[in-house]
């Protein structure tokens, strides 16, 4: 008996929200991650924090570590109790399990970084009903293994923290001038303090609510651009590509 293997194009398709538990394709659970499936970019989750807190690339590391952490624990431990958990109590054990991890998280923060949780602390809780980490633990850490879920967490968590810091830091340049302002005092990484235009008077827009949506939008497009072209060129590619013909 013979099992022939699914196409490559097929493969890649088959997104990791169904994938069996047997068998865990890595690259395609970092791609979901950080690109086809990205909560920032493609699935437009968790844009309250999100938005708010990207004024500055400090504050956007800070949360983006801290969703990191939470998606990927809570994967972990959901994957670890998925056969504890009856159908009729699976969500209000994984709220459960989200709201223990990120609370734990948060008592972390407070004792150890303070003064980025003085500016970060409102934001903390909320975590808890980012859909994005609910999503990830009912669509694949309750029907996977614990080290694919834990994963699944790290490549979700990895992928909105990019798209958070990039927006910070876009945020952060051209209203003011620099790069990770504050890192001594939120983070104890002074060395991280840059200025990259010295006297720049600051662009006003660019932190304020409305710059957060402008440049989240200007980030939406130009990944759907550089999509679209990579498909272009795929299909034109393809086209080109010689046609076998047998004798």
């Amino acid at each position: 008996m013979t099992t022939e293997a699914l196409p490559a194009d097929t493969a890649a398709d088959t997104v990791t929200d169904t994938a069996p538990k047997d068998g865990i394709d890595v690259a395609d659970i970092l791609r979901h991650g950080l690109d086809n499936g990205n909560v920032g970019l493609v699935q437009l989750l968790g844009l309250c924090p999100l938005l708010a807190v990207s004024n500055t690339a400090v504050n956007a590391l800070g949360l983006g570590l801290a969703t990191l952490l939470s998606v990927s624990l809570t994967n972990f431990v959901v994957s670890t109790v998925r056969h504890l958990a009856g159908r009729d109590v699976r969500i209000p054990a994984f709220v459960m399990i989200i709201a223990a991890v990120v609370t734990a998280l948060e008592l972390a923060m407070r004792a150890w970084l303070p003064a980025l949780y003085a500016v970060l602390g409102l934001f903390i809780p909320l975590i808890v009903t980012n859909c994005a980490i609910m999503g990830r633990a009912e669509a694949f850490a309750s029907r996977n293994r614990p080290l694919p879920a834990l994963l699944d967490g790290f490549a979700t968590g990895l992928g909105f923290l990019w798209v958070l810091l990039a927006l910070g830091a876009l945020r952060e340049l051209f209203g003011s001038g620099t790069l990770f302002a504050g890192a001594g005092n939120l983070l104890h990484l002074p060395w991280l303090e840059l200025t990259i235009v010295p006297g720049y008077r600051g662009f006003l827009l660019a932190i304020l609510p409305p710059g957060a949506f402008i440049v989240l939008a200007l980030m939406i497009a130009g990944r759907n651009k550089l999509q679209a072209r990579a498909e272009r060129r795929q299909s034109s590619i393809a086209a080109a590509s010689p046609v076998a013909t047998t004798a």
